[in-house]
């Protein structure tokens, strides 16, 4: 289940909608039948109705934990749940959830960042992604935001033999420069590090992306679309523009490609086919000059 293009009519129902918007806004993406009725003042029987539509439909996912079981909007549809919303709802935050991610990276990379600076870079990430993407997932965006950061600084100051990284860069990180990572992420596996960035980020990776990579079997995962700073440059081995004309910083060392691609944002999917292939020779040559040919 879950394969087939997500209807809109599916999640606008008042009562779904409600329902999912509700999800999106708890702190770990997640709720209960009997939270969820209780917050809509409805009966439970009606929020397992509706619960039940949306699982069979692979929009949500069910998990039971002991005696409860709890609901989640699936990966695969979340972008689209969120784009057919339009987002969870006007709330903002709580400061304390940023304090708790800056608490928690700072653990994770105890040894290599003090927590000033850990927390330093979860601001500035909640700062950049703030123009771009609503308040249900600027938490935990921020935190990956933040994590791939950090982890670029480390790997800039890694001793020599590490694993080639590649930077995709596109306009909105929404097309191209996901089309480019997924494919050699699955190509190249964990033989090749890569990232993404765009110099004017969108809100969602466009729905045709993902539909025709998963055409191929290739899947986008939980990536999103993020803005380019400049940790992410300077860790790179190669930059690999589309597009984005002079917005990506240039450092000696670093080698720059140029791919002349058509944006597949908004074109139709025949097009986004075509320019999906044009990408997947273009990644096996570049798996073939940094470690050797694709399978």
């Amino acid at each position: 289940m879950g394969s087939l293009p997500l209807a809109p009519a599916l999640v606008s129902d008042p009562t779904r909608a409600r329902m999912l918007r509700l999800i999106l806004a708890e702190f770990d993406g997640r709720s209960t039948v009997t939270r969820l009725a209780g917050e809509l003042g409805l009966r439970q029987p009606t929020i397992t109705h509706h619960a039940r539509v949306l699982t069979e439909a692979g929009v949500l996912e069910r998990r039971p934990e002991g005696r409860r079981v709890w609901y989640s909007v699936s990966a695969e549809h979340l972008d689209r749940v969120v784009e057919v919303l339009g987002g969870p709802g006007p709330e903002e935050t709580d400061p304390a959830v940023f304090e708790r991610i800056a608490e928690d990276l700072s653990d994770r990379f105890a040894g290599i960042f003090n927590r000033e600076t850990v927390a330093r870079f979860v601001e500035e990430s909640r700062a950049l992604l703030e123009p771009s993407v609503d308040s249900g997932r600027r938490a935990s965006r921020t935190a990956e935001f933040a994590a791939q950061r950090l982890e670029a600084v480390a790997a800039r100051n890694a001793r020599p033999g590490r694993v080639p990284e590649v930077l995709f860069v596109c306009v909105q990180n929404a097309g191209r420069s996901q089309m480019a990572a997924s494919l050699l992420r699955r190509l190249a596996g964990d033989r090749v590090r890569v990232r993404t960035a765009g110099s004017a980020p969108a809100a969602v990776i466009a729905p045709t992306v993902r539909a025709v990579l998963e055409e191929v079997g290739v899947s986008v995962g939980g990536d999103f679309p993020k803005p380019l700073t400049d940790e992410v440059v300077r860790a790179a081995d190669v930059v690999v523009t589309m597009g984005c004309g002079d917005a990506c910083p240039v450092y000696p060392g670093t080698r720059y490609l140029d791919w002349k691609l058509d944006d597949p944002v908004g074109q139709p999917i025949e097009r986004v086919r075509e320019i999906r292939d044009e990408i997947n020779l273009r990644v096996r040559g570049l798996i073939s000059d940094l470690v050797g040919p694709a399978s």
